[in-house]
């Protein structure tokens, strides 16, 4: 039966311990195999790594994977040599020796697959001494980074483009987890010399609840939030790196463990945080988008969002760190007004041309009606990248379905408001003519004679701050931060004024806890019995032992799924142990007899 099996099937199985592909990796896994170029937009947590791997240890010659941080090459690096793999990398955290010696392995032959970074593979010497090596295949991960399309541009990427008539023998493939239409078109234009294949398996996380809450008051909206997930691994997503200092000390105030991660710290504190998180249990980091992208852990329970995001895109891969190891998780945004001001200032103050900064602020549209979607939101998310799906059931809409009521008359008073004040105030000076406020400004403005002026005292501030942002998201509203956030009408916004149509909107309610279920317990977790969930602590504790001794994450040893499959069935012998998922060769070596001696003590 087993010489009935594919190559790349037998490598999955014998050197990487895995029964099966998931979905979507085979098909790529033999594009690539067969010399193909190709596209591959895949979810985090699916497995693209394996889909460049596997065809690397097919092939006789070199594989070489650009990828954009240090820590992610390192960390995918040490989990290949604990496989048995002949993986490498030349990065600048290594001492000018190390990478004399790594290189001279690659140039012996010694090295199936070395990973670099983009900088230090485009200079002129590192091309012409590659040029003289057998290099195979040529794989970009994160290759949304290439294009001036997507979000997340960077310009180092962009030399990339030259690959394909460098390397003319070399099939080049490229990854991301995030790519609309409009990205990937960019991708395969820059990168691609002749026809390749895309490979799009789906956007959907369905183990990861989707919630967005409007902010009231964010530290007690963050700790009720994480009473749902004590003791659990997760990240807190801060606009700024004064408010992840500010973040974390308040948490630590309040019994957790967290710590800061933001570009203004040392390189040796965020190594040292880093490296804390990705082994340590129950840790939080409190960070900005500094951090994330180079991270594999696959326990994060849950990702936070203190503030608005940039866009769509850059939301589905933040909130895209949690759950990979396809066990519950949950993603909590909050959001206001100030975050739509802030963020549109961003945008205003970018370096890009006019066409950039109106992609931008369209992307922005796009995660505000996510925001305020009274359908799904998972339906929402995965409509924006071009999938359809039904109801989730597993978002806030979904389990708290939202109450919308006739906001008709309130919407034109606010729209008579703003116009007849000038389309020059914020949101806080108009909801206080409309509530018929007597302030300082109003007198002064002599806003009293507004015609609407205390048409809509009957709702408090909170409803009022709450239509408008709707509105504002709804696209009958635009806030003009070149004039400090002043409230104008869009065109839709006049019809609404003009012909009256109808306006629906969410009225706020406090939801609590308890309405949405706990998301962080595990079906194989909750079958394991008080003396299996001892033994999986202490094979956690092993699996730390080693870790630190090697220099490696924990889950490069064994992911957590490894654990719990020893504690639930305790293998006695190698061909028991072989079985256990992530087992391949080298760790069943490697790892077996200190593993069994362990779980032998608890029989």
């Amino acid at each position: 039966m087993q010489s009935n099996i594919s190559p790349a099937l037998r490598i999955l199985r014998d050197t990487f311990g895995y029964p099966k592909f998931r979905p979507g990796q085979e098909d790529v896994v033999e594009a690539i195999r067969a010399g193909e170029d190709v596209l591959a937009v895949m979810p985090t947590g699916s497995g693209k790594s394996l889909c460049y791997q596997i065809p690397a240890l097919l092939r006789d010659d070199l594989t070489l994977v650009v990828s954009p941080l240090v820590a992610l090459m390192e960390d995918q690096v040490a989990a290949l040599k604990l496989s048995g793999v002949a993986a490498e990398t030349l990065n600048s955290s290594r001492d000018r020796g190390a990478n004399v010696a790594i290189w001279e392995r690659v140039v012996a032959g010694e090295i199936q697959i070395l990973y670099i970074a983009p900088e230090r593979l485009m200079t002129t010497r590192m091309i012409a001494a590659l040029q003289k090596l057998p290099v195979g295949q040529i794989t970009i991960d994160e290759a949304h980074c290439i294009s001036r399309w997507g979000p997340s541009f960077r310009p180092d990427y962009e030399e990339l483009t030259r690959l394909s008539d460098l390397f003319p023998t070399a099939s080049i493939s490229d990854f991301t987890a995030t790519a609309d239409a409009a990205t990937r078109a960019d991708i395969a234009d820059r990168l691609f010399k002749r026809p390749g294949r895309a490979f799009v398996t789906g956007y959907d996380r369905p183990n990861i609840r989707l919630s967005v809450e409007p902010r009231r008051d964010n530290k007690h909206q963050l700790l009720d939030f994480l009473a749902m997930h004590v003791g659990e691994s997760g990240i807190v997503y801060c606009l700024s790196r004064k408010k992840t200092e500010e973040t974390a000390a308040f948490l630590c105030a309040q019994g957790y463990r967290a710590l800061p991660y933001h570009a203004g710290l040392s390189a040796a504190d965020r190594s040292t945080h880093q490296d804390i998180f990705k082994n340590d249990q129950g840790v939080i980091m409190t960070a900005t988008i500094a951090f994330g992208m180079g991270i594999d852990k696959p326990d994060v329970r849950f990702v936070f969002h203190a503030n608005l995001p940039g866009n769509i895109e850059a939301y589905y891969q933040e909130l895209g760190r949690a759950g990979r190891d396809g066990e519950p998780a949950e993603a909590l945004m909050l959001y206001g007004l100030d975050d739509i001001r802030q963020r549109r200032q961003f945008i205003q103050e970018d370096d890009g041309d006019d066409e950039h900064k109106r992609r931008e602020h369209k992307r922005l549209d796009a995660l505000l009606a996510y925001c305020e979607t009274p359908e799904c939101r998972r339906r929402a998310l995965l409509t924006y990248f071009g999938e359809e799906s039904s109801a989730c059931g597993n978002c806030d809409v979904c389990l708290c379905p939202p109450v919308l009521d006739d906001g008709t008359a309130l919407a034109g008073w606010a729209l008579t408001t703003i116009q007849e004040t000038g389309q020059r105030f914020g949101a806080s000076h108009i909801i206080d003519v409309l509530r018929g406020a007597d302030t300082e400004k109003i007198r002064q403005f002599r806003h009293k004679r507004v015609s609407s002026y205390g048409a809509g005292a009957t709702e408090d501030k909170t409803t009022w701050g709450s239509i408008l942002r709707q509105m504002i998201a709804s696209g009958y509203l635009h806030m003009d931060v070149s004039g400090y956030g002043g409230l104008q009408l869009t065109k839709n916004g006049k019809d609404l004024l003009r012909e009256g149509s109808r306006f629906l909107f969410r009225r706020e309610t406090l939801r609590p806890n308890s309405v949405l279920p706990k998301v962080h317990v595990s079906t194989t977790l909750g079958e394991l019995t008080d003396s299996d969930k001892a033994l999986l602590a202490a094979l956690k504790r092993l699996r730390l032992q080693f870790a630190k001794e090697r220099g490696v994450p924990a889950y490069a040893i064994f992911r957590d799924r490894s654990l719990t499959e020893m504690a639930a069935h305790r293998p006695s012998s190698e061909e028991s142990f072989s079985r256990v998922y992530g087992v391949g060769s080298a760790k069943l070596r490697d790892f077996a007899a200190p593993f069994m001696e362990v779980i032998a003590g608890f029989d």
